[in-house]
């Protein structure tokens, strides 16, 4: 296979935007087939094979939900469920999304009929590249969690697996050598830096050991030449982001507004309270010395 070797000047597509990550990974062609599955295979630890995409686009009617994500959600060939995704400005609550969506998809699983028991559920796997912030207080750029005793440290053995990748620890990593680089190392730092041009030798040299790698940049540079392509997913981001922003902007102004509302109250009550004060005073010094007592 010809592997393919990017210029500091490509104009690449940041495939850090969820919808442009999506569209690498699912576009109908045996590369994107196959970049799919090294990357799977990469996070969870072992080889698979994707069988099925399962259609999740949002609904037009849902475009302005604040929290719409462009995930990709499928079935591997031993039947194992897995949902993947890329945020790039997730929220401060996502540890507790990612659990949420994770009990979601394993318990999804229909299990009712003649002959099938709990044994017969298949693992599930949610998947989540979170590119500007950090939610764990260490230098570890991969956490894998399942169920477990934290006091005993004794695992349940379920089911249920969460696996976060947090691209903003990255700076020390993509210093490394290439070679000394984990294959999850390699997949992190593809993500995070194939639109700096600085890195771009380096992305060039983990296209060179990295297959699946080098299956997704053959269609994210497909995608990035391709104008109407690349014109629907800018457009389609700006939608996306445009509303996001302007719900964002709305709730500010309604709290700048209310937080006004709250000082004229405020003032009103001081006032009133004032006024009914004056009948006990007996002259003007005694006004005047109360006042000056109040705005000192």
């Amino acid at each position: 296979m010809v592997k393919i070797q990017f210029a500091e000047n490509d104009d690449i597509i940041n495939i850090c935007q969820d919808n442009v990550f999506k569209a690498v990974f699912t576009k109908d062609s045996q590369e994107s087939a196959e970049a799919l599955a090294g990357l799977l295979s990469c996070f969870i630890g072992r080889q698979l094979s994707v069988i099925k995409i399962v259609a999740n686009e949002p609904p037009i009617d849902n475009i302005h939900d604040r929290q719409i994500r462009f995930d990709i959600n499928c079935e591997a060939e031993n039947g194992e469920l897995i949902n993947i995704e890329m945020t790039m400005y997730p929220d401060d609550f996502e540890p507790v999304r990612l659990e949420f969506y994770a009990g979601k998809l394993f318990t999804g699983q229909e299990i009712r009929g003649k002959g099938r028991t709990f044994d017969d559920l298949e693992s599930a796997y949610q998947i989540s590249f979170l590119v500007n912030k950090d939610f764990f207080d260490d230098e570890n750029i991969v956490h894998s969690f399942e169920y477990y005793d934290p006091k005993r440290k004794v695992s349940l053995g379920g089911r249920s697996h969460i696996i976060t990748v947090e691209l903003n620890k990255l700076e020390k990593t993509v210093e490394k050598p290439v070679e000394k680089m984990t294959s999850q190392e390699r997949w992190s730092v593809f993500f995070r830096y194939i639109t700096d041009t600085t890195k771009r030798q380096t992305i060039n040299q983990i296209v060179e050991v990295e297959d699946g790698i080098a299956m997704a940049c053959q269609v994210l540079r497909t995608v990035s030449r391709d104008k109407v392509e690349r014109a629907r997913l800018m457009s389609e981001y700006k939608f996306v982001t445009d509303s996001q922003s302007q719900m964002v902007q709305a709730e500010r102004r309604g709290r700048a507004e209310g937080r006004e509302e709250g000082r004229e109250e405020g003032r009103e009550e001081e006032r009133k309270e004032f006024l009914s004060q004056l009948d006990n005073f007996k002259s003007i010094e005694e006004i005047k010395k109360f006042y000056n007592s109040q705005t000192n």
